[in-house]
């Protein structure tokens, strides 16, 4: 039995799939059937170590990328990705033919898209998952000959085939779902008696949201400690920039920037955290999962608004407050930091709607029907 997934190259799309094939792997030895083989095809890796853990086969196709309302620069990077794109088509056949899968599992994005093309070419069965309220045109060309569709919200619903479309969740990988409190105010080195206040801007970072965080620091450190995950490329930037603002601040130690969390660290952020700044990305539904407060700030300019539709689905169920980043300044930020984490009504109640708002069988379910078409295309 082999199987592909594909999906854009951005850990919103790579984790859930990994969560997935994870979920296969453990109903195959479940029903004591042999584990298949796995490939996983985009431009890039994306985290070589994960797929050599899951003995998952990387399998290079190039891909180009449309981007909306381009301007300047943009239109020439969109005009070269043509080219890419016809590329990359060309390349996603032969080498899907070549390992013509009994099923493909799909996250969507522009990287998938070849995968997918090959895929609709071929006859083989497609399987996709939208993670977001509104699905991007990948996702919504796919849905058009997919053979299940799964959602994590069910406002997406609208735009598809509702006769194939399930209200599965966003499916996490399985050790993520289990906050993690033992021995985390040591290893992240906080004080287990004040309350914590985590920024969470995905791997990238999210510029906007560390230069407001930054500017409020002196305040928040007068009663709060703030853990910040800067990612990778804005970390010694932050990290300088914060040492000049809270030079003469009280309790200037209360601030943990931290440029990237991996998984036993998140699992820390999940289990002392008391609040979490966030964009309205997938992250969402781990911050769900823990079952903690959070505030999210949707990016502006998202394709298609869904990360604000998504921010504001999540605060229709509960678990969340929501700040427009045109909106977004220092003291709207404290404002509402202050009155979740001081009215504990509140913060019960925010707690509560995020655990029922969470899907932990996600994964677990997408899986089940993956491997029963696969199993069917096999026979």
């Amino acid at each position: 039995m082999k199987i592909v997934i594909t999906g854009g190259g951005t850990g919103g799309h790579f984790y859930p799939l990994l969560a997935v094939v994870d979920a296969i792997l453990v109903e195959c030895r479940e029903q004591k059937i042999l584990d298949p083989r796995i490939y996983y095809t985009g431009p890039n890796p994306y985290n070589p170590k994960e797929l050599f853990d899951r003995d998952i086969i990387f399998v290079r196709i190039p891909a180009g990328k449309k981007r909306i309302n381009p301007s300047g620069f943009a239109i020439v990077q969109n005009f070269i990705d043509i080219f890419k794109m016809g590329f990359g088509v060309c390349i996603g056949l032969v080498k899907i033919f070549m390992i013509f899968p009994d099923v493909v599992f799909a996250k969507g994005g522009f990287s998938s898209f070849p995968t997918l093309f090959a895929a609709r070419v071929l006859g083989i069965p497609v399987v996709m998952h939208e993670s977001d309220s509104v699905p991007g045109r990948v996702n919504l060309w796919a849905s058009k000959f997919a053979r299940k569709i799964a959602i994590s919200f069910k406002e997406s619903a609208e735009f598809f085939d509702i006769k194939k479309t399930a209200y599965t969740g966003q499916p996490i990988r399985s050790e993520l779902l289990i906050p993690l409190k033992v021995g985390a105010y040591e290893y992240l080195n906080l004080d287990p008696n004040l309350k914590t206040i985590s920024i969470l801007g995905g791997s990238t970072g999210a510029k906007k949201i560390n230069d407001i965080i930054i500017q409020t620091l002196p305040e928040l450190v007068k009663t709060y400690q703030v853990v910040h995950q800067t990612g990778k490329a804005n970390f010694e930037i932050v990290k300088g920039m914060a040492k000049l603002t809270l030079e003469g601040a009280t309790n200037p130690d209360r601030y943990k920037p931290i440029d990237y969390l991996n998984m036993m660290s998140l699992r820390m952020i999940g289990g002392i955290s008391d609040v979490i700044i966030s964009r309205a990305g997938s992250g969402i539904f781990e911050i769900a999962a823990w079952g903690v407060p959070s505030i999210l700030i949707p990016i502006a300019d998202s394709n298609g608004d869904h990360q604000r539709k998504n921010a504001f689905n999540y605060l229709r169920a509960g678990g969340c407050e929501v700040i427009e980043e045109n909106n977004l300044s220092g003291q709207i930020l404290l404002n509402e930091i202050h009155r979740i984490l001081t009215t504990s009504t509140l913060q019960e109640k925010m707690k509560v709607a995020a655990k029922n708002f969470s899907t932990p069988d996600a994964a677990k379910t997408i899986a089940h029907e993956v491997l029963n078409i696969a199993l069917s295309h096999e026979i």
